[in-house]
């Protein structure tokens, strides 16, 4: 069985949680906070805020940029429904950008032109999440651009793209928004199991993701009502979640961090080598303007979409675990209850239509990606593609 993506987990990865396991603390210890600082550092960033996955991260991100009811948000339709569901957990409107046909992100073009319209209307979106699909950054110099002529925050969701870069920034730096959120599910590129980061430049954003992330909790005399009434004693200054990370994620992640320059290569040579094994067959393979920006989370071929089906479950039949990313967000049974449908967001349903997610992951092997190639070839040849 050959999965879409996996972790890779090594002994001094189990060496880690071991240690956290024999030590005194298994969660609000010192593991986060090293965990933070690796993420911190390797972005080129000032600070960093560690949670339980990467949806509270998104969430807590909206929060802290001032999303709530009566608002709007912005964001892509080709991505998980999370980077949609985080504003209405806020209680705010959400809507869609449709997206480039190449790389795939949000379009900063159609951005524009629907400001324009919302501008005229009297809506603008409140903020607006860029999602880095598969690992590429969007074009954030355009989109930031935007951002300060029509007054949106922007919250770059980086769950693809740990290690992707912009112009020779890495991802995360926050160079081009006001907050950046980061997921460590198995499948990403560093694991912490579940996990997620919230990165930022602005101290006074740490703070506040760092308050709602402990129930809105502090123990700072100086943001208390009164004096303290001794050593023991804490305040509840807002209405904040228990989306604490705990040490032994962290301890993960931070093992982890040391590896990520390798798996990054390793993900860049499979998608070297899937060009020159692909490059024959009746498919569309991913823009190649960015390789060597792009974290490479995702691998997504384009097949004919009456094919499509056909193709897939060959591959899975032959234990090749391809899958699908994304099924539009507005296409989903709750979105269309608010008003959404199909139509509305052509090129990224266009896309949908034709997309398989062949695997990609630092230890599929290179016999292993033959295999895929292998049956990717046949599948289509029975399917009437080829």
């Amino acid at each position: 069985m050959i999965p879409y993506g996996r972790q890779w987990i090594d002994d001094a990865d189990i060496a880690a949680v071991v240690a956290v396991l024999k030590s005194d603390w298994l969660t609000q210890g010192p593991a986060v906070p090293r965990f933070e600082r690796a993420v911190a550092e390797y972005c080129g960033i000032e600070h960093a805020v560690a949670v339980g996955n990467g949806t509270m991260a998104l969430h807590l991100a909206c929060l802290a940029v001032g999303v709530g009811p009566g608002d709007l948000v912005w964001t892509s339709p080709n991505t998980f429904v999370a980077s949609a569901n985080c504003a209405r957990y806020c209680g705010a409107d959400v809507d869609f950008v449709d997206i480039d046909a190449q790389t795939l992100n949000l379009s900063p073009q159609k951005l524009a032109d629907k400001l324009v319209a919302a501008r005229a209307r009297g809506r603008l979106p409140k903020a607006v999440i860029p999602v880095h699909f598969g690992g590429r950054s969007c074009d954030m110099v355009a989109i930031s651009e935007l951002g300060k002529e029509f007054g949106f925050r922007i919250i770059e969701d980086a769950s693809h793209a740990i290690g992707a870069t912009l112009s020779g920034q890495r991802v995360g730096a926050c160079a081009h928004s006001d907050l950046v959120t980061l997921s460590f599910h198995p499948v990403k590129h560093v694991t912490s199991g579940e996990g997620g980061m919230v990165l930022t430049r602005s101290a006074q954003l740490a703070e506040t993701l760092a308050l709602l992330r402990t129930h809105g909790i502090t123990r700072d005399p100086a943001r208390m009502s009164g004096p303290s009434e001794g050593p023991w004693y804490y305040e509840q200054v807002e209405l904040g979640f228990n989306y604490r990370m705990t040490d032994l994620q962290a301890a993960l992640g931070e093992s982890q961090m040391k590896r990520l320059p390798d798996f990054l290569a390793r993900r860049k040579q499979l998608v070297r080598r899937y060009r020159e094994l692909l490059r024959d067959l009746p498919i569309t393979l991913p823009a190649a303007d960015a390789d060597e920006d792009s974290a490479w989370h995702l691998f997504v071929i384009r097949v004919p979409a009456a094919q499509r089906l056909r193709v897939f479950s060959a591959m899975r039949a032959a234990d090749i675990l391809v899958n699908v990313h994304y099924i539009p967000v507005h296409l989903q049974p709750y979105y269309q209850q608010l008003g959404f449908s199909r139509g509305m967001f052509a090129e990224a349903e266009r896309y949908y239509d034709e997309a398989i997610t062949l695997p990609l992951y630092p230890a599929l092997t290179d016999a292993q990606q033959d295999r895929v190639v292998q049956v990717l070839a046949q599948a289509l040849q029975e399917s009437g593609a080829a």
